[in-house]
């Protein structure tokens, strides 16, 4: 006969309780997991199987009672110990939609936009086009499942415990977020500089002949050059992304990962 104590029952809530606040915490941030077309049952489902799976290989919390100061201390370093890794990988695809938005805006389609589903508000469709094609390719090099290793690997660098996030982390991914919107600058640069060198041409056009009518010639001008250098950066474009993403698996692993997630 199987006898279960009070004990025995805390022990099996405790090493559960705790992987399930930070897997579950990077799930709501992180991207694809964490896109509003996900349903929160989905995500909530597969933070519970993970937790499951990987409880028995974390390292034994201290003695900390859940329902105490020191037991919400804890919870809410874990919190945002997930929130951290999420919000990390997510400026990735942040910058995918800052260099749409850089493109669109140059090219005079600012005003087509449409609902993104990875965060639920309006982006223009360039955007949205690059979001599309930048999480087709990071499933391709499997970053989902990168991203699921560091979570597993963060609790030996980070153990349970009521001492938390490292200052030098919030510091490092300060100058990780500055770095991501130079490399979306560095993205859009080569078609913003093209329409930019277009739009002085029709300046001069419109000082040599005023009798122009320069909206309606050097609008559709505007957007066709825009999409043949969209087209053309798009050779460079696979090159350029997936050395966003390597950027940020290794930021990932350097703070959070520790040795063994790849």
């Amino acid at each position: 006969m199987i006898f279960l104590s009070e004990q025995l029952l805390l022990g099996w809530v405790h090493s559960f309780f705790w992987p399930f606040l930070r897997i579950s915490a990077m799930f709501m941030a992180a991207p694809i997991f964490g896109a509003r077309s996900v349903p929160v049952r989905i995500r909530v489902s597969l933070a519970l199987l993970i937790s499951l799976v990987i409880a028995p290989l974390v390292k034994p919390a201290e003695d900390i009672d859940i329902v105490s100061m020191q037991g919400l201390i804890v919870a809410v370093h874990q919190i945002l110990i997930g929130v951290s890794m999420g919000f990390l990988m997510q400026l990735m695809f942040t910058a995918l939609v800052i260099m749409g938005q850089s493109m669109a805006m140059s090219m005079g389609l600012g005003f087509a936009s449409a609902i993104d589903p990875q965060n639920g508000v309006n982006v223009p469709v360039v955007s949205q086009m690059f979001m599309i094609i930048g999480t087709l390719l990071f499933l391709s090099i499997d970053g989902h499942l990168m991203m699921i290793a560091s979570l597993v690997s963060s609790f030996e660098l980070y153990p349970i415990s009521p001492q938390g996030i490292l200052d030098s982390t919030f510091y490092n991914l300060v100058n990780w977020a500055g770095y991501v919107f130079l490399m979306a600058l560095v993205m859009a640069l080569p078609l913003m500089v093209t329409v930019l060198l277009v739009n002085l041409v029709f300046g001069v056009m419109t000082r040599a002949a005023p009798q122009l009518n320069i909206f309606a010639v050097g609008f559709p001008i505007t957007i066709i050059v825009g999409f043949i250098m969209m087209l053309i950066s798009m050779r460079v474009f696979e090159v350029q992304v997936l050395q966003l993403f390597e950027g940020g698996a290794e930021m990932l692993i350097q703070l959070f990962g520790g040795s063994n997630v790849i």
